[in-house]
This record gives structure tokens, sequence and C-alpha cells, in this order.
């Protein structure tokens, strides 16, 4: 039997990789531009039967930019993208819509009340409204779509609704719903932008029930799920669900016999050719300008996270006291759209803080060169980024309570509207810039070692390649503009939220943990590059063309969620030997007694692995699968993976990074054991139970409740605040103060390590 590295030599991993990256994104290229060609038509009016434009295609753009000034997705959601605490408003519109009409119809045919009708009548009356509803009217040469008057009437009746709640008008059920969906009290709309936001909301609603030509499903592949427009999953879904589970349990078994088959081959060669490092290599190593400079990075770190923790409780409780914070009418001050955005933007920008700063650390430290003037470039980096976060906080703050004059003023420096990425095109470009600048300063640091032949060579390439990737990808974010149609828009987000955030980053991490423990004395060089470069094609083996699994309701083709069904299974399979990886550190741990001196960032990397299958894996697979996720989308389901997945993953694996720099930058500290014990314990024990006791039984129970009813009634503001969920709101509560506390035990933890870092900056300083 040939050896391990006979069969994956360096050579022949790299072909594989190379080979595997070109087709996988090639693939999602093709695919993109299936959706450019097959995403739902924006029409040039909708019109009734006397040729009245009711909406213009102006109407449903403006419509679009009036909803992004708002908040967007961070406020309610479209298609399943966003918030959780108002309604999704596609499928809100979609059921008012359909119950107008049956309204009309049962009084144009039988003068009496829908609920008064005998049950064969009511039941005539939905067929005739499924088949009125789904009935493609669109006209691909002059572009309008055509509605029947009763349809005429039901939108205006909707409209007013809609009218009632995002205007301030004064009636007890708009306060009510106003309050409910914790919606600002002094923010409001004109007439003109009121009936634009409606016109784009009822495209969307529009596109999730019209049936595509010549086919018999939706737009939206018949998402959301409402039994009363027809709107059921298709057959598909649960083929392509089974496809991948079967694939999954395939993968799986065939990777874990690879690794017991060839583990001891394997690993046999994980020692140093002189053996495991008897003393710390890294305790001599010189502390450069640039990485000295990196400390005032990771007290920002510091200071953003508490400030997540402190923003995340305060959205959450919106859920159970509307527009106030314990009495304090905190929506007129800050909205939960503002909340909510400064929450998930907070989780990118520390997390991504954490990373590039160790990157900036890392890089003369495994390279041995200091390129002159680097921590200029350092710290001018930093104050880039801090005028980043300040500058694009103070636009979404000042775009969603209206303070621009005009929509594209908001679009350029306010709030954009789509998650994650709500920042305005201003600040995202300057954000880009910023990353091709730590690109350069990486590149400078790491150049001789690019340039020489030493053995871990093919590890600092493949940092190399992975940091131009976070250089890069980012820029995806700039592919959409002002009017871009919202499925196009949709594709190119999640080239950011997934190839950025959950891809390149990942590979990036991988690689400086390889390298550092080759640095240690802990791994030798060429089996970390064969393990690396093995890990990272596994892992985009399944990751790219996984990003697929957030567009299964985007107004995409049925291809999209073949191709994401299956391969979103594969993203699991990799967490399946993570076993193996962890044990056999472990033992390298054990062998160098050294490592004690790396104890908390040993530990938090630990943490990452738990967190990769539970958070990632589990949780993850639980909503990927087609035809769970028709039913899941949009859910606290979503929020049990992404809180298990963000922060489990990416937050523990950017707290281990600063430590590990920490540590770096003050050798001779004393570090309080007790309170990293402390910190380390309450984070994790404080996140699980926020996911245990609080976001996955609300997500199964409103899944639960979407599959009984329909997809509208589990994001209703009559489920949302019934006494169940909100008691499961509550139910977070204890989790919330577990981990907070976790965090406060960090500051207390790492305090002291910043003053130490500071004192030696300064006596350096100052002695020089």
């Amino acid at each position: 039997m040939k050896s391990y590295k006979t069969v994956f030599s360096k050579k022949s991993l790299w072909c594989i990789l190379v080979i595997s990256t070109i087709i996988s994104f090639s693939v999602l290229l093709f695919f993109g531009r299936e959706i450019y060609q097959q995403a739902p038509p924006l029409p040039t009016e909708v019109q009734g039967t006397n040729s009245s434009p009711i909406f213009t295609l102006a109407e449903i753009q403006r419509g679009q930019n009036v909803w992004q000034s708002l908040g967007g997705m961070q406020k309610g959601s479209i298609w399943g993208h966003g918030s959780y605490l108002a309604p999704d408003w596609s499928a809100d519109w979609l059921h008012r819509e359909a119950n107008s009409m049956l309204e009309l119809s049962s009084v144009e045919r039988h003068g009496v009340a829908f609920d008064e009708l005998d049950k064969p009548e009511q039941e005539a009356l939905k067929a005739r409204l499924q088949v009125e509803i789904r009935e493609n009217t669109w006209d691909s040469v002059t572009g309008v779509i055509n509605v029947s008057d009763r349809r005429v009437q039901a939108i205006e009746q909707v409209a007013r609704h809609y009218a009632n709640i995002f205007q301030v008008i004064d009636s007890d059920a708009s306060r009510e719903l106003r309050q409910q969906y914790a919606f600002s009290t002094v923010v409001t709309l004109s007439d003109a932008d009121m009936h634009a936001l409606t016109s784009f909301v009822f495209w969307t609603s529009w596109s999730a029930v019209t049936n595509r030509p010549g086919d018999s499903i939706s737009y939206t592949s018949n998402w959301p799920y409402d039994p009363l427009v027809g709107n059921t999953p298709p057959a598909s879904l649960l083929i392509w669900s089974l496809l991948s589970i079967i694939l999954l349990i395939g993968a799986i078994a065939a990777l874990v016999w690879f690794y017991v088959q060839q583990y001891d081959i394997w690993r046999r060669d994980l020692e140093p050719e002189g053996g495991v490092a008897t003393e710390n290599l890294l305790s001599n190593a010189v502390q450069t300008p640039s990485m000295r400079a990196t400390a005032k990075y990771f007290w920002t770190v510091v200071a953003l996270f508490g400030l997540q923790i402190i923003l995340g409780t305060i959205t959450a409780h919106y859920a159970v006291e509307g527009q106030d914070f314990y009495g304090f009418p905190l929506a007129e001050y800050l909205p939960y759209s503002v909340t909510r955005t400064w929450h998930t933007q907070l989780a990118v920008f520390w997390i991504a803080t954490a990373w590039l700063a160790t990157g900036l650390y890392v890089a003369p430290l495994i390279s041995g060169h200091e390129p002159k003037y680097q921590h200029y470039g350092v710290n001018f980096l930093y104050v880039c980024l801090l005028i980043i976060v300040v500058g694009s906080f103070a636009g979404e703050w000042l775009g969603i309570n209206q303070f621009f004059s005009n929509l594209t003023m908001n679009f350029w420096f306010g709030h954009q509207g789509y998650e994650y990425v709500d920042l305005g095109r201003f600040w995202q470009i300057f954000l880009f810039i910023g990353l091709l600048l730590w690109l350069f300063l990486m590149f400078r640091a790491l150049w001789p070692m690019i340039t020489t032949r030493e053995n871990n060579r093919s590890l600092i390439f493949l940092l190399a390649l992975a940091s131009t990737a976070i250089g890069l990808l980012y820029g995806a974010g700039l592919s959409w503009g002002e009017h871009t149609h919202i499925s196009i828009m949709e594709y190119w987000r999640w080239w950011v939220v997934h190839l950025w955030v959950e891809g390149v980053f990942e590979v990036f991490a991988t690689t400086i943990i390889a390298l550092l423990f080759v640095r240690m004395g802990l791994l030798r060089a060429a089996t970390a590059t064969v393990s690396v470069l093995f890990a990272t094609i596994i892992f985009l083996s399944g990751g790219v063309l996984g990003m697929f699994h957030h567009l299964y309701w985007s107004g995409t083709p049925i291809s999209v969620i073949a191709l994401g069904g299956v391969f979103s299974a594969l993203e699991v399979v990799p967490l399946a030997v993570i076993g193996f990886e962890a044990y056999q550190h472990t033992k390298l741990e054990q062998e160098a007694t050294w490592t004690e001196f790396y104890r908390w960032p040993l530990k938090f990397f630990a943490a990452v692995s738990f967190w990769n299958v539970v958070g990632a894996g589990l949780l993850g697979f639980l909503i990927n699968t087609p035809i769970a996720l028709y039913y899941m989308q949009g859910l606290n389901t979503t929020a049990a993976h992404g809180h298990g997945a963000m922060f489990g993953v990416y937050g523990m694996l950017g707290i281990g990074l600063m430590i590990f720099c920490l540590k770096g930058m003050a050798p001779h500290y004393q570090w309080n054991d007790r309170w990293m014990n402390r910190a380390f314990y309450c984070l994790n024990i404080g996140l699980a139970m926020m996911i245990v006791f609080a976001l996955l039984p609300a997500g199964l129970w409103q899944t639960y409740n979407a599959n009984l009813f329909g997809y509208w009634y589990a994001r209703s503001a009559e489920f949302i605040h019934s006494p169940v969920m909100e008691a499961l709101v509550w139910m977070r509560v204890p989790g919330d103060i577990v981990f907070a506390f976790g965090a406060f035990a960090l500051c207390i933890a790492i305090g002291g390590v910043f003053i130490e870092v500071a004192q030696i900056n300064w006596l350096r300083k100052n002695v020089s």
C-alpha cells in the first residue's frame, strides 16, 4: 500500500487545490449568470383592467431604496433574509392580500363575509384564488403585469394597512403594531415614499406566488409556505434533501475510513525532525515596532466586543417590551433596526479586527523581517479602521432616522439595508481600501519567506493566498448598485458573508495556527503543509458551492437549490474528523510541558473545535437541507446557528489569537488564571445556555407553527408576542448574564496585560 506522502504529496495537493478551486468558482460564476437571467422580472408597470398604472418600475426601485433607508433587513425581512422581530414583509403582504381577495370574492359572489360561507363554498373560492393569484400575467414584450379589479382593491387595502404601520398614524391598532414591531415612534414616511415602499413589497410578494413561465412553481420556489395561495414545497426539495443526507453520510464514512487507514502513516512524521521542542522557541522572539503597534487593535477588540453584548441585550429585550427598555422609550433614540444593525456589524468588526491584527503581529514573527516604516502603516490602518467604525455607525443611525435629504445620499453614507453589509457605500469602499492596505503590509513582512525555499514555504504561500482572498473578496460587496435587482444583490452579498467571513478567513486562521505550531517546534513543516492543504481542499470543495444554500428562496432557479443542498452537506464533512485533530494536538502539547505558557490560547482553540461541530455543524445542518430551510428560513433556528457559529467558532478563535499575541507582547506578565478560567467557562456555558434554553426551542416552536399554519403566522406579531415566545425570550436572560460575566471576567483578566504592554512600549520608546 502506498504511503500517505506518496499518494498526497505537496505537489499533488496543490494541483488538486488549484483545480478544485477553479472548478468551484467557475460553477459559482456560471450559476450566478443563471440568477441574472432567471431572476423575477421587474415590471415596467403593474396595471388594473382599466390600464391605469398601480405601480411603476421607478416606484418599485425607489421603494427598494426606501426600505433600505429604514434599515432594510434589520427591520423585518424580505424572502426570509433579515431580522426576526417584525414580519417577513413578502409573506405578510401575500397572506393579507389573499385574505382581502377572498373577502371581496365572497361579498361579490355570495353577498356575505367569507367566514359566513359553508365549507364547500369557502374551498371553491380558495381554489379560484389560487388560480388567479398564481397566474403569471407579466408580458415579456411590454413588461407590464396585469391584475384584476378585485386584486387592485385588495392591494389598496393592504397598502392602507402598511401606511398605518410605517407612517405615524394615530390609531390604537397602528400604535399597537408599531410597538410590537419595535418601530420608532418618530420616524415616518411621506406619502410618495410610502407608495413606493408598498410597490416594492407587493413586487416581492408577487414574485413569491407567481408561477415561473411554463412552470408550476413560483420565482421563489413556492416560498414562503402558505397553503392558502398554493405555496407548498415542490417535490424536488425532498429529493435534494434526501440526496444531501445520503451524500453527507457517504462522505463522512469515506473520510473517517481514510483517516483510520492512513492515520499512523500520516501522523508518524508529525514531530519535527529533531523531536518536539523542549523549550518555548518564541520566548526570545524580537517584538518589533509593528508587532507592538498591534496592541491597540486588541484593546479595540475588547471594547467592541463589550459594546456588542450591550446592544445584543437591548435588541433581544425589544422582543418583549416593544419600543421600551424597562419603561424607558429607547426606540425614540435607538430603534430596534439601529441596535440590531450595530450588533451584527460589531460581530464582524471585532472578530475581523482580531484576525487582521493577528496577521500583522504574526507576519514579522514568522518571517523574522520588519520592513522599514511598517509600524507607521500599522498605526495608519488602525486610525482608518476607527474612522470606518464610527463613521459607518453614525451614518446608519442618521439613515434609519431619515436625516438624509435623498435616498442616494443614504445609499452612499447611510444604511444600505443589507444584513452584515449595512454600511453605506462610501464606508464600504473605505473598508475595501483598508483591507488592501492590510494586504500590502502583510506581503511586505512575509516577502522574504515567500521568495526563499524553506520547508514551510508552502504554508507561507498559502497564508499569502488566503490574505489576498481576504483583501479582494470583500470587493464583491461593490458589485451591486443603488437600484440592483435584489436577487442579484443577494448573490453578491453572500460572496461577502459566506465566502469572505465564513470561507477564506477560516483558511487564513488555520494556516496561521499551523505556522505558529511549526515555529514553536511542535509540528514538522512538511506534515503541517500537507495537513493544511488537505483540510483546505475538503473545506473549499463544499464551502464554495455550499454558498448557494443561502439563496434557495431569493428568486433563483431550482438548480441553485440542487447545488446548495448537496454541497452545503459537504461543509459538515470535515467536522467528522475534528476529534482526530484535537487528540493529536493534545498529545503534542503533553509532550512539550512548556506549552502551559500558551494554556489559554490553546483552550480557546479547543473551544473552536467544539463549536465547529455544534454551532457550524449540527445547528448548521439542521437548517441547511432544502426541505428544512423551507420552513425554518428566518426563524430563531437561524439565530441559534448564527450565534453558535459566529461567536462559538470565529469569536472564540479571535479571542484565542488575541491572547496568543498578548502573551508574546508581555511574556513575563503573570496572568490571573482564576479570572481567565471564569472567562473561558462563562463565555462557553453562557453561549450554550442562550442556544439550548432560548434560541433553539423558540426556533423549533416557530417551525412547528409555520408548518401547521403557514410561514406568515410564525413571523406575525400575534405569534412573536405570544406567552410562549415571550417566555422563551426571558429564558435568554440566565445565559446572557453568564455570558456577560464571562466577557467581564475576560476584561479583568487581560486588562492588566494591556497596562503591562503599554508600559513596555513606553519604556522601549523612551530608552531608545
